[in-house]
């Protein structure tokens, strides 16, 4: 199972070095839309993908058309509080892309609705605002793997 984990216009550096070390401990490509809201010499992202950097890919993009326009009928499931079916509903693809919003505000407006029936929330309890990225990455990665058997994992 080969994954491919977004996240678009990420804020944190700590969370980013997280969602890194995840992508290298399963075998992950990482995209990173900008804007950034860190550089990414910064030290605190170093410091939380630890040195795990040079096991994965890490690709950037100038806006999210720049990564799906080459991908036409690329799978794409997109991971917000805002969206109504939880995440054990997908039956997650070999290849496909998980995408994830900014800390604050999460995924751009109006992304969801353009890719209808492809919007999938982690359930939480109610009054509570969203999980930390870096675990919703993880929660969401490790059901797409244990999907695919947990293949080339040990």
């Amino acid at each position: 199972m080969r994954l491919n984990i977004v996240l678009v216009e990420p804020e944190i550096p700590q969370n980013t070095g997280n969602i890194s070390r995840t992508c290298a401990a399963i075998g992950a490509d990482l995209h990173l839309v900008r804007p950034l809201g860190f550089s990414t010499d910064d030290r605190q992202l170093k410091r939380a993908g630890l040195d795990y950097w040079d096991k994965l890919n890490v690709f950037y993009y100038d806006c999210f058309a720049d990564l799906a326009s080459p991908r036409p009928g690329a799978d794409f499931y997109f991971f917000s509080t805002k969206a109504g079916r939880p995440y054990g509903d997908v039956a997650y693809a070999d290849g496909c892309y998980i995408v994830f919003g900014k800390e604050t505000a999460g995924l751009p407006p109006g992304l969801i609705e353009q890719n209808g029936g492809r919007g999938f929330r982690i359930p939480m309890r109610g009054g509570i605002r969203s999980l930390n990225l870096s675990n919703a990455v993880a929660i969401v990665a490790y059901e797409a793997m244990r999907q695919g058997a947990f293949a080339g994992l040990e």
